[in-house]
């Protein structure tokens, strides 16, 4: 069912059991399990079903620190989300990414990888993935000439990437979730505010606005925010009438350890003889899924290094390749979708037309990487409103030394591999090569992978939601999505947050005794 919120009545109370404020990845992901239960539930989005400039232009907000991209730029505000232009990256986590680590501060998560794989199976079906197996031996099988670089496994790895089509949440689940019978999808319902009760522990209601001039009251058992990390850490700070510093957010952790996955090129591996590489090459809307080389659970303690892993791309095509950092530099909302498509396909023709018979000798190596948390890495509100009335977001990007050492040590391990293999040799970017130096490079860039802001944690002095996603103290208020991460990992986050989502939403529907 659906509603637009702009052809209600003005004060218009809308009322259901389950309240999901966001209609992305994880708020669709959601809603889709409840289909054909008891439970009604009000699906708030706060754009409509097409991209628009003007609703696009509420997500604009300051930054500063680490250059990044325009805050209007990386989030899409209508009914899919973001899952309108991803590229489709995926891979699961590695259980090192859930453990305590000694050497990274503030890592650990409160649930395991082994929590969490019954929901990847069901994450892979939602993403149009294949089967829920990265093991490498799997994929060399199907295909003879996936040939792994000869390299020890227990030292660097292949780390196996699948390919959803991808799969656009707004065209793939609109029917579904449309003609649900409990499923009351409200579009132009932008959420600007959060009520709880006197004594803080229980929300009663959310308020939307829309261009209109209409607000809307919208009352239920359970709330649920799933817009992203930067939105969610946002809203929360803005409900700042009952509590001062914004709901959740008594130890000042709302809003902190904002991560990226740092991604940049490192290095050159140059190889003796050349090589098809065809484990480790991507071709757009070919590839079903290829290797990344990664470092061993081992060396990442022995060295005390992030977790990371790097990427092929033949020297003669990536030369010419512009930085993400440099996609974008007008703030046009669907402007990376458009770049990243034609760059895509121009990359696959002139792989075509220059590909030597025997495979190439020089490839470039990208680095994608987890950024270590880091509580000054954070979402603030900023003094200008949007034109709703809400605070807009100042994100402040702060990386560490850890990042530059972690890279660095990265292609020291791979260049050895390589030489003990005797197929070639590594050669580091001039930023890399001297070890006092900790500045980034003018291309230094991120994925548009936004996670922590509301990080998970057992205890409340150390995260703003608990192992099940809910916010500490506030007994019917959760947050879904890879704003609960307490580390990056090294894989893109989507299959991730879907998978943490259909979690989230199996524990709410035991709650509500369905």
């Amino acid at each position: 069912m659906h509603t637009d919120a702009r052809a209600l009545d003005n004060n218009s109370l809308i009322e259901g059991d389950l309240c999901i404020v966001g209609a992305g990845a994880a708020g669709i992901s959601m809603a889709l399990r409840f289909i054909n239960t008891p439970v009604k539930v009000i699906l708030l989005e706060g754009g409509g079903f097409q991209y628009e400039d003007r609703m696009q232009e509420l997500y604009a907000g300051e930054t500063s620190g680490q250059r990044y991209f325009p805050l209007k730029s990386i989030r899409l505000h209508y009914f899919g989300g973001t899952t309108g232009h991803w590229a489709g990256f995926c891979a699961p986590y590695d259980e090192i990414d859930f453990q305590k680590r000694d050497w990274i501060e503030h890592s650990g998560w409160p649930v395991s990888r082994k929590d969490l794989d019954p929901f990847y199976i069901d994450a892979q079906q939602m993403l149009e993935l294949g089967p829920y197996n990265y093991n490498q031996d799997f994929w060399m099988n199907k295909d003879p000439e996936m040939i792994s670089l000869p390299f020890d496994q227990s030292r660097v790895w292949n780390k196996i990437w699948q390919f959803s089509p991808p799969t656009r949440f707004g065209k793939k689940y609109r029917d579904a979730i449309v003609e649900a019978k409990n499923i009351h999808l409200v579009t132009y319902a932008n959420v600007t505010d959060i009520s709880a009760n006197e004594q803080l522990n229980q929300v009663t209601q959310v308020t939307t606005r829309n261009f209109e001039g209409k607000t809307h009251t919208v009352r239920a058992k359970k709330f649920i925010l799933a817009c992203c990390a930067v939105q969610n850490a946002r809203l929360l700070l803005a409900s700042n009438k009952q509590a001062p510093r914004g709901l959740g957010n008594d130890r000042d952790l709302v809003g902190r350890f904002f991560m990226e996955h740092l991604e940049l090129k490192s290095a050159e591996l140059w190889l003796t003889n050349p090589e098809k590489m065809k484990m480790y090459l991507w071709e757009s809307e070919v590839t079903k899924a290829r290797a990344e080389l990664a470092i061993s659970p081992e060396l990442q303690a022995r060295y005390g290094i992030l977790n990371g892993t790097s990427s092929l791309t033949p020297l003669e095509i990536a030369k010419d390749q512009q930085a993400f950092i440099d996609i974008w530099e007008d703030e046009k909302g669907n402007g990376m979708a458009k770049n990243m498509r034609e760059e895509n396909e121009n990359d696959r023709v002139e792989a075509a037309e220059k590909k030597e018979l025997k495979g190439y000798r020089a490839f470039q190596l990208f680095t994608r990487i987890e950024q270590a948390p880091n509580p000054n890495s954070r979402i603030t509100l900023d003094k200008e409103r949007d034109e709703l009335g809400v605070p807009r977001s100042h994100l402040h990007w702060e990386l560490t030394a850890l990042e530059k050492k972690s890279i660095r040590k990265i292609y020291e391990l791979i260049g050895a591999e390589a030489g003990m293999a005797g197929i070639g040799r590594v050669r580091l970017l001039d930023y890399l090569r001297d070890e006092s130096d900790m500045g980034w490079p003018s291309f230094t860039g991120g994925g548009w992978h936004h996670m922590g802001t509301t990080r998970m944690s057992s205890d409340p002095s150390t995260g703003v939601v608990d192992p099940d996603c809910r916010v500490h103290g506030i007994d019917n208020l959760y947050i879904a999505g890879s704003s609960c991460f307490p580390t990056a990992g090294a894989a893109n986050p989507t299959l991730t947050l879907v998978a943490l989502s259909l979690r989230l939403a199996e524990h709410v529907k035991s709650k509500l005794a369905i």
